[in-house]
């Protein structure tokens, strides 16, 4: 591993779970940071958790993008230029696909996608050579999971985004990396559990959860690898090799999975 200085990191999101837990880490090793969530209650008590030494905080909601500019200026401003942008703040609201409003689909990808592009094109400016930009995709972001149409589509569009953005800002001496975690014991997790299909569940039960804390940790030692693609747990990895190596091998097992739920269920087909 290289040396490694944190210094000043944004985290949007950063109130509870992953990002928590990565500003957790990162303090812990002597950086600061700048959590930015749309909710004030809990911005107010992860900063009383971590300390206001060493975190500071900022009210931004993501998906008001237009909004998004003056609030990064005026966080710089008063907390200094980041050396690294973790973009973590999401959403998702899994469900069959017919059973998802479009105002589902726009929500989704205007906060995952179209936020972190937002946050990313307003931080960019203030950014020297050698500093970083981590977006937070998800292992939904690279192998489409059913029940999570929307979800998918915002994750896979962060994963293009980018990597074509790596490849503009490798001249300008910033790097990009991309964390894919898979599900995570989080308050967002909770959340998707409430609208999930039963085919949902049986799939992401094959799969170990991981704890907020593992994941930081996992992303930390990424980080200081200079690693471009980070995929926290044994498990996730395997997956990502497979897709990539034999995809005819893992939609089967997907489709196996999907089949004996929806027989457990008695759920029949929908459609002609």
């Amino acid at each position: 591993m290289r040396h490694f200085s944190w210094g000043t990191v944004y985290i949007t999101g950063g109130s509870s779970g992953i990002g928590f837990a990565i500003a957790k880490q990162i303090i812990g090793e002597g950086g600061t940071v700048v959590l930015l969530a749309r909710n004030e209650k809990k911005l107010i008590q992860a900063q009383r958790e971590l300390g206001k030494k060493k975190c500071h905080i900022q009210v931004l909601d993501i998906a008001k993008t237009e909004e998004v500019a003056a609030i990064i200026q005026e966080a710089v401003g008063t907390f200094g230029a980041p050396e690294m942008l973790i973009n973590n703040a999401g959403v998702a609201h899994p469900d069959h696909f017919f059973d998802l409003d479009l105002c589902i689909f726009e929500h989704t990808i205007r906060t995952n996608l179209l936020g972190t592009i937002a946050v990313t094109k307003a931080t960019l400016p203030f950014m020297r050579p050698g500093g970083h930009i981590v977006n937070v995709s998800s292992m939904a972001g690279f192998i489409g999971t059913y029940g999570y149409t929307s979800y998918s589509a915002s994750k896979f569009g962060i994963i293009g985004f980018s990597q074509a953005l790596r490849n503009e800002l490798k001249a300008e001496g910033i790097s990009v990396s991309v964390l894919c975690p898979p599900d995570t014991d989080t308050p967002q997790l909770y959340e998707e559990n409430k609208t999930k299909p039963p085919e949902t569940f049986a799939i992401s039960g094959n799969a170990k959860l991981m704890s907020a804390d593992g994941v930081a940790i996992a992303f930390l030692r990424g980080i200081k690898r200079h690693t471009y693609l980070i995929i926290p747990g044994f498990s996730g990895k395997m997956i990502y090799l497979l897709n990539q190596i034999a995809p005819g091998l893992v939609r089967p097992i997907m489709d196996s999975i999907v089949r004996t739920a929806r027989k457990k269920e008695g759920i029949s087909r929908r459609f002609l």
